[in-house]
């Protein structure tokens, strides 16, 4: 036989090098659905007249006017992609089992997606980070006052230090991701991953126009709400073949993920819409009409997400090696998603019929607020006027209506479970309910001394109530427990109430000067103006008084589990410290002399000093008084404990005696005896 010849062995050679392994189907279609999101955010901007409007002060260049929404685009897709696949590797994928806590393969190699994701992600928003200081100011990069221009925009306007802070959430949930081995960090990469949504809703709507708070809060919703459905999806139908015998779980859990995202994502959006449409019939504007094509591919999207709940899922659980079909509404399912993106990114680009701009000159108290001034405040007013906070209120009811779930399931098992913890956390729902949007709400902007009340309820009332419904401990007993490796809320809970980070917090010390030394912290710093100028802010203002408070009453009389908590005498101590502290600095404000957030009240158009300052010290009253009733409950409370803690060991060591003959008191007398017979022979 003869060898080939060199000639024929590099024609082989290129044929094989010609040689591209196949394109599937899928990978070819998820590839399409970026240029496909971007051609229908630039042919929504066509359609609404957007390129025709510019925000500039000047024209930015096609660069800024066609880059920006391409950018964004590619912006919201990838961050899709990351928080899909981190919420997949932290709460649904399985994993291993023979090493508790450290990351399975299929939960690793959806991390490391995850991590190259975010890169994309940073970098796109880093290019929407500057096009969008560039469009807003019109100077361009190589003009001389580029850099000084873009420094203002960055630190000084509100829409420049969004984008900063997302942008740096972003660079640490990938860097984790790229380095997490463990789930405990996957979950943190998750969370800083959401969390970069957030200030993004701040760039949809301009502070100081009408309904702001709404706006931003509901826009935050769609965002998280939006990435999580699109991503999860995404992450499940690439690591279908990844994840091998528990791929009809995870599609199963990731479907009730799915339905709790399309309400979400509904509500929201019903609520954004309604704040950007002031008729019926400018649905019938090119902008509205934009808002109908969503809303039909949401209603789309939600039946074809009933029929796969219906018929794919129970298909994969009972063979879950048969794709196909998931795989094929996956694939539909996320072409229609691109569209959704693609429109919604055109939407943000385009001017609505309502206008978002601040309001100014005789509107500007409504422009501060977001709402319509109210009428004089009177004590009748404080529980009739509402303006609703829709978030606020969606997460109320969404609390009780999950606690009244758990406690009728358990009461069906044949569980008890006391009706006075139910009482307890219906009665904390509605308080929340009252100082979010009623009365303590509306004039808590207007009047130092309402906004006080408004304070009282977040920390002193609200938590209390919480905490005596016992949240954890019924979640932990209504959840089903997890053998796959993989981690679940009841999981994740108890991983908390475990940690050490936890055991610092629950420290009586620690959780006391949390809840009394933050008020001195927010009052007494340009925290509390930047509460009332800014949204943000004050969200930020409320979650912490309502976190801090909930710590501070479950240190003391939580029924939840936890880390052990301390002696009674020093429970005892560190309370009756915490009252006299918050008692003093309702003497201060009685006593002050300086008006707290004076900017805040003269912009109301409220310039009377004297009167400003006679508000602050009736609210300083307020802070003293309305702090000794929770606190003398909570002693109480303590008190009862510690009386039933005494009972209990005393029963215990009965129990004790009668089992062991009193072996414990024999003991100790034998040990007296020989004490006094050594004692005697000693003399």
């Amino acid at each position: 036989m003869t060898s080939p010849s060199s000639a024929d062995r590099q024609v082989e050679f290129e044929e094989q090098e010609l040689r591209l392994p196949p394109i599937s189907p899928v990978a070819l279609v998820l590839g399409l659905c970026v240029p496909l999101a971007v051609a229908f955010a630039l042919l929504a901007m066509v359609f609404s007249g957007a390129f025709l409007t510019g925000r500039a002060l000047s024209d930015p260049g096609d660069v800024v006017t066609y880059g920006l929404p391409i950018a964004r685009t590619i912006h919201d897709l990838a961050a899709a992609t990351m928080v899909g696949f981190l919420v997949v590797a932290a709460f649904i994928t399985p994993g291993q089992t023979k090493r508790p806590g450290q990351a399975g393969w299929s939960q690793t190699r959806a991390t490391r997606w995850a991590a190259w994701a975010g890169s994309v992600w940073f970098a796109a928003a880093m290019v929407v980070l500057v096009l969008s200081g560039v469009n807003i100011s019109g100077v361009a990069p190589g003009d001389p006052l580029f850099f000084p221009t873009m420094r203002t925009f960055l630190f000084g306007v509100e829409l420049g230090q969004s984008l900063v802070v997302s942008a740096v959430s972003i660079l640490i949930a990938t860097s984790i991701a790229f380095t997490a081995r463990r789930l405990t960090s996957v979950g943190v990469a998750c969370g800083f991953a959401i969390f970069a949504l957030l200030p993004l809703a701040l760039s949809g709507h301009a502070a100081g126009s009408f309904e702001h708070a709404n706006a931003v809060n509901s826009l935050a919703l769609h965002l998280v709400g939006v990435t999580v459905w699109v991503g999860g999806l995404l992450a499940l139908l690439l690591m279908r073949k990844t994840i091998k015998g528990g791929y009809g779980t995870a599609v199963a859990r990731y479907s009730t993920l799915a339905g709790w995202a399309f309400a979400g994502v509904a509500a929201s959006g019903v609520i954004n819409s309604s704040l950007r449409l002031g008729t019926w019939s400018d649905l019938l504007q090119p902008y509205g009409l934009l808002i109908v094509a969503k809303a039909t591919i949401l209603i789309l999207l939600g039946i074809a997400g009933a029929l796969q709940r219906r018929r794919v899922i129970p298909q994969l659980k009972a063979a879950p090696t048969e794709r196909r079909l998931f795989a094929r509404f996956a694939v539909t399912e996320l072409v229609f998603m691109a569209v959704a993106i693609g429109i919604s990114v055109g939407l943000s680009r385009s001017a609505p019929p309502v206008s978002q701009q601040p309001l100014t000159g005789d509107d500007l108290q409504e422009g501060l607020l977001g709402f319509p001034y109210p009428p004089p405040v009177t004590f009748l007013r404080m529980f009739t006027v509402f303006h609703i906070d829709w978030v606020w209120l969606l997460l109320a009811a969404v609390l009780a209506g999950l606690y009244l779930w758990a406690f009728i399931r358990l009461r069906k098992r044949g569980d008890k479970w006391p009706v006075y913890r139910l009482i307890c956390w219906l009665a904390g729902c509605v308080v929340l309910v009252w100082v979010t949007s009623g009365g303590a709400a509306v004039y808590g902007l207007v009047h130092f001394s309402t906004h006080m009340i408004q304070h009282m309820g977040l920390m002193m009332f609200a938590p209390p109530l919480f905490v005596l419904g016992g949240p954890v401990l019924l979640a932990l007993r209504v959840l089903p427990t997890r053998h796959d490796g993989s981690r679940g809320i009841r999981e994740w809970l108890l991983l908390f109430t475990h940690s050490r980070f936890l055991r610092f917090l629950s420290r009586p010390a620690v959780a006391g000067v949390l809840f009394a030394g933050s008020l001195v912290v927010f009052y007494y710093s340009p925290a509390f103006q930047g509460a009332l100028f800014t949204h943000e802010w004050h969200v930020a203002m409320c979650i912490h008084f309502l976190l801090s408070g909930y710590l501070f009453f479950w240190v003391f009389i939580g029924i939840d589990p936890g880390p052990a908590r301390p002696a009674y005498p020093i429970l005892f101590i560190v309370l009756l410290a915490t009252l006299a502290f918050h008692a003093f600095f309702g003497v201060a404000l009685m006593e002050s002399q300086s008006i707290l957030a004076i900017d805040w009240w003269h912009a109301l158009g409220q310039t009377d000093n004297a009167a400003l300052l006679a508000d602050q010290h009736v609210g300083g009253g307020i802070a003293w008084g309305a702090s000794e009733i929770p606190m003398v409950l909570v002693a109480l409370g303590v008190a009862y404990q510690w009386t039933r803690s005494d009972e209990r060991t005393a029963k215990r060591l009965d129990r004790q005696a009668d089992r062991d003959g009193d072996a414990d008191l024999n003991a100790y007398n034998q040990r007296l005896q020989k004490l006094n017979k050594r004692d005697t022979n000693a003399r």
